[in-house]
């Protein structure tokens, strides 16, 4: 059985160890496993701690289903790896500032998970810690962004109480009687419970601080919903300081593009967006009287033709929204059946005709583009599609118009 020198003292940075075997590479990377070690594997939605055994660099430790912790160095280590004789001693070194981090966030959580039941009844049901940042899922219909509030405000109250936090050991039973708050269902050996004095006792096998100082700030950053309740991602310490200083750098530039007062910035927002709408519309009647002048002027041009007044028409100034509105403005007109394209990237081709005409521009459309590589269809009446590059769009329009006669 492996001696997990993390379970009693997370604090522990270095260490010797006896090289008992080598596991089967993964990815080309060699894993070194041993008889004792502080490098914490990935479980319990913590990540896997990284460092250096021996000279070899771990970049990913994993517990295999038989109980063994591998260390997995990098590929290119697997001679240095290979020359590792059984019973070698190894010295780690476990990456310092990543598990602080660590602790720092899955304490956090601890903290976290505790509060909302304390204010709210509701438990956690998951927790998952990414390399940016946390999240845990709360087993409640509803949270409100007062709610959050309240949580972070109450969880760093208890941060700055500077309160302990304790490893224990205890049998099922025992933890039951304890008021643990959450107790895994396949329990064989002795429970690790972390205690934060007198807020929360729960079965772990994390890595903690020792106190919640330590913790330092909790940042929430999000509320969502999701499928089994509510989801809250969080930052705390190092990762919460720098996700705060990223925030205010990203609104103090902000607020010198508006020239404004950084706290202004949503106001600021808010009335360039109502500007923009505004635009947008006056820019949409504008083109929609340029489309119905440019049609009257075009059907002046077009006489009539067996009963129809054939329009095409090949732009190279104009997008694919224009040609659009355009077709829908010749179409308005009686006995009209318009043939448009655009030769703006992307390059397109739209069929209209006036309601009634005998004419299938969908099947149009669809036929006459399979013959040139590209996609498109429509209704009876209306039709648009993609032309691939290098395709004499004026050649093919004329093609199509030649199966109107």
């Amino acid at each position: 059985m492996i001696d997990r020198l993390y379970y009693t003292d997370p604090t522990l940075l270095e260490f010797d160890a006896r090289f008992v075997e080598l596991a089967s590479p993964a990815n080309g990377r060699p894993g070194i496993v041993l008889d004792r070690t502080a490098f914490y594997p990935t479980s319990g939605g913590q990540l896997h701690d990284t460092g250096r055994l021996g000279g070899l660099r771990v970049v990913e430790v994993s517990e295999s289903d038989d109980g063994r912790i591998v260390h997995w160095t990098e590929a290119s280590d697997q001679p240095a790896a290979t020359a590792i004789r059984s019973g070698a001693v190894l010295h780690g070194v476990v990456d310092a500032a990543r598990r602080r981090d660590h602790m720092q966030q899955h304490t956090g959580q601890h903290l976290l998970s505790a509060v909302f039941i304390e204010l709210f009844n509701a438990p956690t049901v998951s927790f998952h810690m990414g390399d940016a940042s946390c999240t845990i899922d709360l087993d409640t219909k509803s949270l409100t962004d007062d709610q959050a509030r309240s949580a972070e405000f109450r969880a760093n109250e208890i941060v700055t109480g500077d309160v302990p936090v304790e490893i224990k050991f205890a049998t099922a039973g025992e933890a039951r009687g304890m008021g643990v708050r959450k107790i895994p269902s396949d329990v064989r050996d002795k429970l690790r419970l972390i205690e934060i004095k007198g807020h929360d006792l729960t079965a772990c096998g994390g890595t903690h601080v020792s106190r919640t100082g330590q913790i330092g700030p909790i940042l929430l950053r999000k509320i969502e919903k999701v499928k089994q309740g509510m989801r809250v991602e969080f930052v705390c310490g190092g990762r919460a300081i720098r996700s705060a200083r990223r925030d205010f750098d990203t609104l103090t530039s902000s607020a010198a593009l508006f020239s404004s007062n950084l706290f202004d910035v949503p106001e600021q927002i808010g009335k360039t967006l109502d500007e923009l709408k505004a635009a947008g519309k006056r820019q949409q009647k504008t083109l929609e009287e340029l489309a119905e002048y440019t049609a009257a002027g075009m059907l002046n041009d077009v006489p009539e033709e067996q009963g129809v007044r054939l329009v095409k028409r090949l732009y190279a100034d104009r997008d694919l929204a224009f040609i659009k509105l355009l077709a829908q403005k010749l179409a308005q007109h009686p006995n009209v059946i318009a043939l448009l394209g655009t030769t703006s990237n992307p390059a397109a081709v739209v069929f209209s005709q006036s309601p009634g005409q005998r004419f299938d521009m969908g099947a149009l459309m669809k036929e006459g583009l399979a013959r040139v590589g590209g996609r498109g269809g429509g209704s009876r009446d209306s039709a648009q599609g993609g032309v691939p590059a290098g395709v004499d769009l004026e050649g093919f329009l004329s093609s199509v118009a030649k199966t109107l006669k």
